[in-house]
């Protein structure tokens, strides 16, 4: 694993059984690991309003031996990054002046969330994901809120290649319905990033009692599916506006799609034919 990725995994795994005052410090920690990794425990102490008995209870519940070890993996996670943040922030101070405008700041942390995925993602979870949907008799797709269209255009893409994935919760397709159908073999896939959508959070819950693989890409640790899903994804979704960016979490499931295809042999190539011999003969596309 990247081990810039290792500390959100930890905390991750264990967020939804923490205490209130050590899901605070977690959230600190993981918001300022530079200061962690550079400053003294009473120095942090100080800084965050969190108590060193706590910190300490908080490194032990992340599976450290001690704070110093989780300080540790803050150094070496700070030193994997610094230069890639350093050039990042060199390019934007570069590219951008005080006065930019809405599209390049946009733009610029668009950009910056991409980069980040590729630097913090753990290519081997991304790999069994991808196996788990392919090898999975079925895949269901569920997103709410603003994740809705992300999820719709994913099961597009994938309808050109594969009969076996089916879009929940939409245009009269229930929820429930596509639950109750799912078993051990089958891969539920959901988006959901804060305000976290409940559905989605118990819809990961009942995949994960039937047996089912459970795929959860979000924008933080603290989502509450996150410790019901199989193959979690933390994906940047940083943005100057008042909503999320999806332009990393496009990134990804972009990516899944097309490492389907070229993992799948003739099979859906021969599909993907089809279906445009198909629309031609419909007449779907504008032709001059």
């Amino acid at each position: 694993m990247n081990r810039s990725n290792q500390l959100q995994e930890r905390v991750s795994e264990q967020y939804a059984d923490l205490s209130v005052k050590l899901r605070a410090a977690a959230d600190y920690v993981l918001e300022n690991e530079m200061d962690v990794a550079a400053r003294s425990l009473r120095t942090i102490s100080s800084a965050s309003g969190v108590s060193p008995a706590t910190l300490s209870r908080l490194a032990r519940a992340l599976g450290f031996e001690s704070y110093e070890e989780l300080r540790e993996l803050c150094r070496t996670s700070i030193d994997g990054r610094a230069q890639s943040f350093s050039e990042r922030a060199q390019k934007l101070r570069d590219g951008l002046d005080a006065e930019s405008s809405v599209f390049e700041q946009q733009a610029s942390a668009c950009i910056s969330n991409i980069t980040n995925l590729v630097d913090t993602l753990d290519n081997e979870r991304i790999q069994n994901a991808v196996n788990a949907m392919a090898e999975a008799k079925s895949v269901v797709l569920f997103g709410a809120f603003g994740s809705t269209g992300i999820v719709e255009y994913m099961a597009y893409l994938a309808n050109y290649f594969s009969t076996t994935w089916t879009l929940a919760g939409r245009m009269g397709a229930s929820l429930g319905a596509s639950l109750a159908a799912m078993g051990p073999d089958d891969v539920l896939l959901v988006v959901t990033k804060s305000p976290y959508a409940a559905r989605a959070v118990r819809a990961v819950e009942a995949a994960r009692q039937i047996g089912a693989k459970t795929i959860v890409i979000s924008d933080s640790h603290a989502c509450p599916a996150i410790k019901f899903a199989t193959f979690p994804f933390i994906v940047p979704s940083d943005s100057p506006q008042f909503f999320s960016s999806y332009a990393a979490t496009l990134t990804l499931m972009e990516s899944m799609v097309a490492m389907l295809v070229a993992q799948s042999g003739e099979g859906p190539s021969e599909r993907i034919r089809e279906v445009e011999r198909h629309n031609q003969r419909l007449g779907d596309f504008w032709v001059d």
